[in-house]
C-alpha cells in the first residue's frame, strides 16, 4: 500500500525540478502555489486529526495555495514581466543541480537519521530547500527570486511537520 504522505512528497520533489526547469514566471508562480496547497494537506496525513492539524493544513492551503500566488501573480501583471530572459545558469543545469541535490538530499537523510523507513519528510524537506537556493541564486528578476525564498520557505514548512506536536500553533503558521 502506498503511503499517501510519501506519495505528497513525491510530487513535491517532481514540482521542484519543474520550478527550477520554466522561465515563464507564471507558471512558476502557479507551480509554487500548487506545491503550497499540497503541504497544506500534509499536517493531514501526518499525524491523528487534531484541531491544530486542521487549523495548521487550513491555514496553509489558503496562505500558501491561494493568497501568497495571487499577490503574486498581481505583481506580475502590474510589472509586465513575462518570463526569466537569462538566468546566471541555464534552465537545463539548474534541473540537473536540482536532481543533484534531491539525490544528496535523498542518500544524506537516510543514512544519517534514523526515522522509519519510507519516510520522505526529512529528504523532501532538505531537497526543496536546496531547490529554492538553487532558484534564488540564479535568477535575475526580483519577482524570480521572491519565488526562491518561497519555495525555501516551503522546505521548512516540510520539516516543521515533524514539530506539530511540539511547538504552539502560532509559531507554525
Amino acid at each position: 500500500m502506498i503511503n499517501p504522505l510519501n506519495a505528497i512528497l513525491v510530487i513535491i520533489l517532481v514540482m521542484n525540478l519543474f520550478a527550477l526547469g520554466t522561465s515563464r514566471i507564471l507558471s512558476v508562480i502557479r507551480i509554487i502555489g500548487f506545491q503550497g496547497a499540497l503541504l497544506g494537506t500534509i499536517p493531514l496525513f501526518h499525524e491523528h486529526l487534531t484541531v491544530t492539524a486542521i487549523t495548521a493544513a487550513s491555514a496553509a492551503i489558503i496562505l500558501k495555495g491561494i493568497v501568497i500566488p495571487n499577490i503574486m501573480i498581481k505583481v506580475l501583471r502590474d510589472t509586465n514581466i513575462k518570463k526569466e530572459v537569462e538566468p546566471l545558469i541555464g534552465f537545463m543545469p539548474s534541473i540537473i543541480l536540482g536532481a543533484i541535490a534531491t539525490a544528496f538530499a535523498l542518500l544524506f537523510a537516510t543514512e544519517s537519521t534514523q526515522t522509519e523507513p519510507g519516510n520522505l519528510i526529512i529528504p523532501a524537506s532538505i531537497a526543496t530547500i536546496l531547490c529554492g537556493f538553487i532558484l534564488l541564486t540564479t535568477r535575475f528578476k526580483a519577482l524570480s527570486q521572491v519565488l526562491g525564498y518561497l519555495l525555501l520557505e516551503n522546505g521548512i514548512y516540510i520539516f516543521s511537520i515533524l514539530l506539530v506536536k511540539a511547538i504552539p500553533l502560532v509559531i507554525e503558521m
